[in-house]
C-alpha cells in the first residue's frame, strides 16, 4: 500500500514541478534557473511541515516520499549549474549553488516551525 502512496504523490508531484518551473522560468528572461529554484525551495518547505506535523506514515508516504520527490530535483539543479559553468557563468553557478543551498535550508527550516505550531 505505501508504493501505491508514494506513486500517487509522484504522480502529482511531477507534474507540479513541471508546471510550476515553467510558469516561473517564462516570467524571467534569464539564463538563471529561477524555476528549478522554486520547485526545491517550496520542496523543501512542504517536507519541512510533513516532517514536523505528526501525520500518519501513510500521509508522509505519500506527501514527503511521493509528492516532494518527484517535485524537487537535484539533478536538474546539478545539470543546470553545469551549464551555467560551461557557458563561463561563474557567478550565475555560484549563485545557483549558493542560493538552493540557504534557501532551501531557511525553507525547511520555516516548513518544521510551522509545522510544529500546527
Amino acid at each position: 500500500m505505501t508504493v501505491l502512496l508514494v506513486a500517487l504523490g509522484a504522480a502529482v508531484g511531477a507534474p507540479s514541478r513541471y508546471l510550476l518551473d515553467r510558469a516561473v522560468q517564462t516570467r524571467h528572461d534569464s539564463v538563471f534557473p529561477w524555476g528549478t529554484l522554486s520547485v526545491n525551495v517550496v520542496g523543501c518547505f512542504v517536507l519541512g511541515m510533513v516532517t514536523a506535523m505528526p501525520v500518519p506514515s501513510a500521509l508522509a508516504a505519500l506527501l514527503g516520499t511521493g509528492f516532494c520527490g518527484a517535485l524537487t530535483t537535484y539533478s536538474t539543479f546539478s545539470y543546470e549549474t553545469l551549464r551555467l559553468l560551461e557557458r563561463r557563468a561563474w557567478l550565475l553557478a555560484g549563485l545557483n549553488a549558493g542560493i538552493s543551498l540557504v534557501a532551501g535550508l531557511g525553507a525547511a527550516y520555516v516548513g518544521i516551525a510551522l509545522g510544529q505550531a500546527l
